[in-house]
């Protein structure tokens, strides 16, 4: 009799345990599915160099692959807007790309930032010509982070939280490029390459400050793309491209779903 009673008792806890998690679990579905989301930024979130681009979109150059459709997909919220956009600056975000947001938006992610400080001008530069031009091209990106592009970010960040007050903003930042004493017999030399992720952990440093001075949520990619560099065995960020100059330095597929994705996941 004690061991039925027992087994009952056992049976009515589990049962409870089981009803409790389910119902956590469908609260939670249902409270991502009431979702209003709104994905902004740069190249980075439109999804350049992970192919499957939507004609639509034309030299915005969205795709299916980039990390808001992934999550979009896996999540099922309530409505989404995609107007991330290839080669977009502070002022295009302004400009062109804050229509879908309202007071019912709640949810709104974005990478921008690496245009501004002009990011394709420094790998230009640093692959066509000498070390010592490289470097200086990257310091006078650094100077532009400093100097200007905090204006340039606030100006962003003040826009959004006017057109959706209520929203959770996610500022995702950007790789570092190159795995240092890694695998690449050619091209850039260890200097150039470790000035070049110097820069962009000092991108995303000013990124993430001026972000948490306006309430937002910085999210770094960089735990997630570290041993996936270029140069690293695995890498989930194109190399120099000269077929296909557009998609250079920018996330693979993989980049975007194992770099970015779980990176903005996380945080939601």
């Amino acid at each position: 009799m004690r061991l039925s009673r027992f087994a009952a008792v056992s049976s009515s806890l589990l049962l409870g345990a089981v009803l409790a998690l389910t119902g956590a679990g469908a609260a939670q579905a249902a409270e991502t599915a009431a979702l209003d989301y709104v994905a902004l930024g740069d190249s980075y979130s439109s999804g350049v160099g992970s192919g499957s681009y939507d004609s639509a979109s034309g030299d915005c150059k969205r795709s299916t692959k980039a990390y808001p459709v992934l999550w979009k997909n896996a999540n099922a919220p309530s409505s989404f807007a995609f107007t991330a956009c290839s080669g977009a600056q502070t002022g295009d975000v302004t400009a062109n790309q804050l229509g879908p947001l309202s007071a019912a938006t709640d949810l709104v992610s974005v990478t921008i930032g690496g245009n501004d400080a002009g990011f394709a001008d420094v790998m230009t530069t640093c692959v066509l010509q000498s070390e010592a031009t490289c470097i200086s091209r990257v310091n006078q990106a650094k100077s532009y982070v400093d100097t200007t592009l905090p204006g340039k970010l606030d100006s962003v960040y003040t826009a959004i939280r006017n057109k959706a007050p209520a929203a959770h903003v996610v500022v995702l930042g950007y790789p570092r490029f190159y795995q240092l004493g890694g695998s690449c017999i050619a091209g850039l030399s260890e200097n150039e390459r470790s000035a070049i992720n110097g820069a962009s952990d000092y991108l995303n440093a000013a990124v993430a400050k001026r972000a948490a001075d306006h309430g937002y949520t910085f999210s770094s990619v960089v735990p997630s793309f570290t041993g996936h560099e270029i140069c690293s065995s695995s890498s989930w960020l194109h190399s120099v491209n000269w077929l296909n100059i557009g998609e250079s330095y920018h996330p693979t597929a993989a980049g975007q779903s194992g770099g970015y994705l779980p990176s903005f996941r996380n945080v939601v």
